[in-house]
């Protein structure tokens, strides 16, 4: 053992060592807001810095992420904002030039003088002209007409509304603050259109592809992505090397004849956590009702079958809503398991856990209608910037909560670590042969407290390429990274506890699989950040690790053999078939979901053209419902079967893990991808901006296969029903349940 947890210490700290490094490249080579944007040829100051920051305030408030998006980061029905400006600039100026020069338009000129014309206009995009000293940036007269027109535009959609772009009137109708909303909108396609200085590519390494300005993939890119396809294809050679020559070789276990829980006796603390799961259903059947919505409103734009719901709840609103309790309900599912092992796994209910479990009860149900409403606020221009910030919409996908919101979660996550982390350390202090598993779970749970703080490493007025380095810190390492540490140990303490895993293998194979999985992960958590104001470092380390995350995946086929293999071995493991068979989907999910899906818009070649696009979408539906989403599920039937003592008719979870599963295939294959897949070649072909474009998005045959996602989302909520039904039906029974 002693060879497997030096491996996982080194793999850690060199990972965060590297992960920190670039994080101080990060604010070191990011983009500068200048202190003034002034015009060249009449010395007039345009802009300033005060405007670009209260700007992105602005745009958080409205919604930020959840309206468009900006570097590809955010939802998909508006267009990317910076890339929209650097085309409808880079247009108007061309015309303007074409019409002043040649009486025509760009498009009706000869390609010599198209050639001239463009050749002008990257002059004028791309040369840099920050100066350090003064914290200036100098624009031309001619740029500056095109800047006005682009003005013009946004204030009229933002402020009277764009039903194609679901969003509503009166979105935002103070002109000052519309005025800031445009300079942080400048400032975004400054820095995706200018290069850096001494450098041919821009400060998002020539992101947004826009052939007009000769933004292209970069070399960088390009190598970087071949050096992880083939350093993938070499790791799978090995690990599954590995594992074929060592998977065997654990210590063999007898299963025992009848079930060693039959006798559990369960705390009342445990009882106690039964309740939350009560409300994560209620969450659940929520979180769905809201994304059909979200869903409808790329058909409809403002409306709900003809009635205008966007008056009231608009685009932004119920994606903020979906997408936040996607996190909420799963994070409570998996902190909810960890109240109810706890006792299990000491072995005796310490001093206050009843307390704590209830007030963590009342916590989260305070938050979580807290932070909506505050988010309704703070969309609907009730509260002011630095309220809206702390109490109302942060703007940011995933962590869109107030930041007094996300503190009191903190404070809940910390309560959360000292609950369960006393009674696992009780237990390590047992000494027994699971010691080791205890101490990778000691682990796991410490860090889901601590990595959650964060989100709160950046303030009000930090720049954009900062917020995004520690946000996916918050998304990345603290959900897909440690809570994935966490379920894989709680599972092998489960199968541990029902004796069909030892000890010492459950412990080593637990803390071999987090060496793996972090290996990957940690410094992985770069490729969500190749295009976002980061130095070419995010690149190269993060094309690198990310595709050492899909090694693991790929041997999930003999993980599902074994679970399968596993509902075989004894009559009496028949009674977690369903658990079970939870965990067999979540195994295929991981393989699917975050491994094909995942690797096809990981290496930066594939990102540089499809991020942001519906691509991206197929993975975070096929990672985040079908991996965790689906685990937690499992989690809380497998604590329902510890406590239920009647047998459990197999017709509603049979029909929720079916109609869930189809349901996920279908919306995925019917539409998001298909769709994924067009935009991605208008992307290559045409220009970023061309694939988020509101004529593509709403062609025939793109609207065709929106209505065919209602298949699968039919399938899948027919699905949420029946599973929602059976928790609560049997959470009630249980709770009934005399002692």
């Amino acid at each position: 053992m002693k060879k497997v947890w030096i491996a996982f210490t080194s793999v850690v700290t060199l990972s965060f060592i590297v992960l920190i490094w670039v994080g101080t490249e990060v604010y070191q080579t990011q983009p500068p807001i200048p202190e003034t944007v002034i015009i060249k040829e009449t010395g007039e100051t345009f802009l300033t810095k005060a405007d670009i920051q209260i700007g992105q305030n602005v745009w958080e408030s409205i919604g930020g992420m959840e309206v468009g998006s900006i570097w590809g980061h955010g939802s998909y029905v508006a267009p990317d904002w910076s890339a929209d400006w650097i085309h409808k600039e880079a247009v108007f100026m061309l015309n303007a030039w074409a019409e002043k020069d040649f009486n025509s338009t760009y498009e009706n000129l000869g390609v010599e003088n198209k050639a001239a014309l463009k050749a002008r206009l990257i002059q004028h995009i791309k040369t840099n002209t920050y100066n350090a000293k003064t914290g200036s940036i100098t624009i031309s007269k001619d740029r500056y007409a095109a800047i006005l027109e682009n003005y013009k535009h946004y204030t009229d959609i933002f402020s009277n509304g764009y039903e194609k772009y679901a969003i509503p009137k009166g979105a935002l109708v103070d002109t000052t603050k519309l005025a800031q909303l445009n300079a942080f909108l400048f400032w975004t396609s400054w820095a995706a259109s200018t290069n850096r200085p001494e450098k041919d590519y821009t400060y998002t390494s020539n992101w947004p592809h826009e052939p007009l300005i000769d933004n292209t993939i970069t070399p960088d890119s390009q190598i970087w992505s071949g050096f992880s396809i083939v350093l993938l294809l070499l790791f799978i050679g090995g690990l599954t090397y590995y594992y074929i020559r060592n998977h065997e070789k654990g210590e063999a276990v007898k299963h025992p004849d009848k079930d060693p829980l039959d006798t559990l006796v369960l705390s009342r603390s445990q009882k106690a956590v039964l309740k939350y799961f009560i409300v994560i259903s209620l969450l659940i059947a929520l979180q769905v009702v809201l994304g059909a919505l979200t869903v409808h409103y790329t058909v409809e734009g403002q409306a709900f079958f003809g009635f205008d719901l966007s008056s009231f709840l608009p685009y932004s609103i119920t994606r903020t809503w979906h997408t936040q309790l996607a996190v909420f309900w799963i994070a409570a599912t998996w902190l909810a398991t960890g109240l109810f092992l706890a006792p299990m796994i000491s072995g005796k209910e310490m001093k206050y856990q009843i307390f704590g479990t209830n007030f963590l009860f009342v916590a989260l149900i305070v938050i979580v209608l807290g932070s909506m409403m505050g988010e309704w606020l703070g969309v609907h221009q009730f509260l002011d910037l630095t309220t809206n910030f702390f109490f109302g919409h942060q703007g940011y996908e995933y962590m869109d909560l107030g930041r007094f919101w996300q503190i009191f979660l903190g404070i809940g996550l910390v309560l959360w670590v000292l609950m369960v982390g006393r009674h696992v350390v009780f237990a390590i202090k047992k000494n027994d042969d699971s010691k080791h598993l205890l101490i990778i779970l000691l682990i796991s749970v410490i860090a889901i407290g601590m990595f959650f703080f964060s989100g709160l490493m950046y303030g009000e007025n930090s720049s954009l390429p900062v917020i995004n380095y520690w946000r996916w810190w918050l998304v990345h390492l603290w959900v897909e990274g440690f809570f994935e540490v966490f379920a894989t140990v709680v599972i092998a303490f489960i199968f541990l506890r029902m004796k069909i895993l030892s000890a010492k293998t459950a412990g080593k194979a637990s803390i071999a699989s987090a060496t793996i999985f972090l290996a990957g992960g940690i410094i992985g958590t770069l490729h969500h950040l190749y295009y976002s104001g980061t130095p070419v470092q995010a690149i190269a380390l993060g094309a690198t690790f990310s595709a050492l995350e899909v090694v693991p995946l790929t041997l999930m086929g003999f993980e599902i053999r074994e679970n399968w293999n596993l509902l075989k071995s004894n009559e009496w493991i028949q009674k977690y078939k369903w658990p079970i068979f939870f965990f067999i989907a979540v195994a295929f999910w991981n393989m699917v979901g975050a491994g094909v899906f995942g690797f096809l818009i990981n290496p930066p070649i594939a990102l540089y053209y499809i991020q942001g696009l519906n691509t991206t979408a197929v993975h975070a539906h096929t990672s985040l419902f079908g991996v965790y989403g689906l685990l937690g599920m499992g989690f809380i039937i497998i604590c329902l079967r510890f406590y239920s003592d009647r047998v459990w008719s197999s017709v509603k979870l049979k029909r929720a893990f079916w109609f869930l599963n189809i349901g996920l295939i279908a919306m995925v294959f019917l539409s998001m991808l298909p769709i994924g897949i067009i935009q991605a070649y208008t992307s290559i072909t045409k220009g970023y901006s061309f694939a988020r474009d509101a004529e593509l998005l709403y062609s025939p045959t793109v609207q065709t296969l929106k209505w065919m996602r209602m298949i699968g989302d039919v399938i899948f909520s027919v699905g949420i029903f029946y599973f929602c039904w059976f928790t609560i039906q049997e959470t009630i029974y249980c709770i009934k349940k005399k002692n």
